[in-house]
């Protein structure tokens, strides 16, 4: 294969990635990654999860107070599925109109 061929090959794809990166870099950063990492890394994790934690432990105790509360309600019949609603009416029957014939003619 010759010079030409190799940069007819060549260029097409060069010159693709080269547009799709500029395009790419209107929506996100196409710079090199940092890989720096904090040395307290661990000690966030560890925060974080003392973080959840507690708020599993507050929502734990929150579900339990309002299950208590439900049960309170119960038993005062506060409950919609106590309270007795009446029955609405039946809608009114739709008059029958009598049906009349008409003559025919035979030919």
């Amino acid at each position: 294969m010759n010079f030409v061929s190799i940069v007819k090959r060549v260029a097409p794809f060069v010159l693709t990635l080269t547009v799709g990166l500029f395009i790419a870099s209107f929506f996100m950063t196409v710079a090199a990654p940092n890989f720096n990492f904090k040395r307290n890394g661990f000690k966030n994790h560890r925060q974080m999860d003392r973080q959840i934690r507690s708020e599993n432990k507050r929502l734990r105790e929150e579900n339990i107070r309002l299950k208590n509360r439900m049960a309170e309600m119960e038993r005062r019949d506060w409950v919609l599925g106590t309270v007795e609603v009446p029955m609405t009416p039946p809608p009114p029957v739709e008059p029958v109109m009598p049906m009349k014939t008409v003559p025919y003619k035979s030919r």
